[in-house]
């Protein structure tokens, strides 16, 4: 049950001295603060893109490289003598794409940079497609639905639905896609998957067993398909999977109303009261 999952945002600072041991700072984009990692370092993988510095003869170049097996939007912004004037508009980054963003003459010690990441392409449409149940039941249990007061009252988890299972519990895809991000450890929804569709839309599956993750990032999977086990990792009351579609709204993560096949039809998920949309 996550609290939020803000977008990436990563700071970077220039000194008159830069070396390859000071890389950039940045933040987590699932809401986490960490420090900064060395170049190349692992840590830090749930991060949607990551912003580094390429010295070049007369300054620096700086680019960014997208983390994630799917689009990223991303937007550079902050103080530096090159964005005196119009920064450079948002870009669309394709998965696994470095571009760079912005040439920074000479060595600006004055310069302090920020990126914003969103995953997903913000031109996409979602459809009402009917989402299959993401395990297999007799019947169906919700924990927490729409506006849920514990954690479903923010932008990115509004819509998304929490099913009571026992740990171990076969966790399946609930649509056709590709395996766009999967972490095995974040602070808010644990062991995570993330899964892009024809559509442009995303489906995030949080509280996983560690450990027991089937598909990688890349990776096509099939309606249906086993992707891991329900778990009880990240901040979370009770074992349980947390589920919910996702899509890119321009320069913003949001989560958005989707239909889902029960047993028995389709599924009414209730809908607490909450802060409004």
């Amino acid at each position: 049950m996550p609290r939020s999952l803000r977008p990436l945002l990563l700071s970077l600072a220039l000194l008159p001295a830069l070396a390859a041991a000071n890389p950039p700072g940045w933040r987590q984009g699932w809401g986490l603060e960490r420090p900064a990692q060395a170049p190349g370092h692992t840590a830090g993988t749930a991060a949607f893109a990551e912003l580094k510095l390429v010295r070049r003869a007369g300054g620096y170049s700086v680019q960014v490289r997208n983390r994630l097996a799917g689009p990223v939007q991303v937007r550079l912004h902050g103080q530096a003598t090159a964005l005196e004037g119009d920064p450079p508009a948002p870009a669309l980054l394709q998965a696994g794409e470095q571009r760079s963003l912005l040439w920074l003459p000479g060595s600006d010690g004055n310069a302090h940079l920020l990126l914003d990441a969103y995953p997903g392409d913000p031109r996409a449409h979602p459809d009402a497609t009917l989402y299959q149940l993401p395990f297999l039941a007799g019947d169906v249990r919700v924990s927490q639905a729409s506006n849920g007061r514990y954690s479903h009252h923010d932008a990115q988890n509004r819509y998304a639905v929490d099913f009571p299972l026992p740990e171990g519990t076969p966790v399946l895809a609930a649509r056709n896609g590709r395996v766009m991000q999967a972490i095995e450890g974040d602070g808010e929804l644990g062991c995570l998957l993330r899964v892009l569709h024809g559509d442009g839309s995303m489906a995030v599956y949080g509280h996983l067993q560690p450990g027991s993750l089937a598909v990688r990032a890349g990776q096509p999977v099939q309606a249906g398909q086993a992707l891991a086990t329900s778990g009880n990792s990240g901040h979370s009351s009770g074992p349980h999977l947390h589920f919910a579609v996702q899509a890119n709204t321009g320069l913003a993560l949001s989560s958005i109303p989707f239909r889902m096949r029960g047993p028995q039809g389709e599924l009414k998920f209730p809908r607490e009261a909450g802060p409004a949309p």
